[in-house]
């Protein structure tokens, strides 16, 4: 196997596991995730309960297409924008997101080793 295959396999796993288990935690403890989401979000009328749930949902289906391997560029940089999206808007929390900005990273990092080359 070669090495290029070995590292896209290893980002896969690790960035479906962030996603996989955030999704997870959220359902298992929401209050300690719901204040995550930016203020604008909740002026749309949407029960914190719904927005949370529809996050993880996507977390899930994210972090499954990740260790899919399928299409695995689209996903990474999926992955990448979501990363960028939550370190952005929780720019107020970096102690606490500042992995998210080198997951981010990670999943450039595996979108470059995925791409199609033209």
């Amino acid at each position: 196997m070669s090495s290029r295959l070995t590292a896209a396999r290893l980002l896969r796993a690790g960035l479906a596991f962030t996603f996989l288990y955030a999704s997870w935690s959220s359902f298992t403890d929401p209050a300690s995730w719901i204040g995550f989401f930016p203020r604008f979000l909740f002026t749309l009328g949407i029960p914190d309960q719904v927005l949370l749930a529809g996050f993880s949902l996507y977390e899930v289906v994210l972090g499954l297409w990740l260790l899919v391997g399928r299409q695995t560029a689209f996903a990474a940089l999926l992955a990448a924008a979501t990363l960028a999206g939550i370190v952005v808007l929780n720019w107020g929390a970096l102690p606490i997101t500042f992995r998210d900005a080198g997951l981010f990273f990670a999943a450039l990092a595996l979108f470059q080793l995925t791409k199609k080359q033209r």
